[in-house]
């Protein structure tokens, strides 16, 4: 396990360093890539419900409806991500570089639950999602290599 998210961390610190770093015409464009970088990380720090996991028009996921007054979000601090569903938990790296998003392996805990749904789900989608768009600062939908998949998030009210 430590190999994995020190082999993660190594793959997503490559990334890094090959993104942003020119245009055209050989000038560095680091100044205009880190502040995108910023503001979408600004953006999309913190506490997210997750509202719909999709497939398709007609295959998808609400964990709201799986399994009602229970509280599934996603947690973004720093460069880590934490998923908590209504019985296991998942964590790992994340970065963002303009629009895309990498989520790292992570751990994930593997309790027998009454309703899977949403961690199967969620086993089969984070690893193809690639992009992120926030809109209106409450809602952030991450958008799967596979067009037709993706996430809804909605910004959960601050905790008191």
């Amino acid at each position: 396990m430590k190999i994995q998210i020190k082999i993660s961390l190594m793959a997503l610190a490559a990334l890094s360093a090959a993104s942003c770093t020119g245009n055209k015409n050989g000038q560095t464009a680091t100044s205009d890539c880190q502040s995108q970088d910023v503001a979408a990380y600004a953006d999309l720090k913190g506490r997210w419900n997750i509202e719909n996991i999709v497939f398709s028009d007609s295959d998808y996921v609400r964990p709201s409806e799986e399994v009602p007054g229970s509280h599934q979000y996603i947690v973004f601090e720093d460069s880590t991500y934490f998923i908590q569903t209504n019985c296991n938990t998942v964590s790992g790296p994340y970065m963002i570089k303009g629009d895309s998003i990498i989520l790292g392996d992570g751990a994930m805990t593997e309790k027998a639950c009454d309703n899977m749904a949403t961690e199967d789900a969620l086993r089969k989608i984070l690893p193809n999602i690639a992009t992120l768009y926030i809109g209106n600062d409450s809602t952030a939908r991450l958008n799967s290599r596979n067009p037709s998949e993706y996430i809804v998030l909605h910004k959960a009210a601050a905790q008191k």
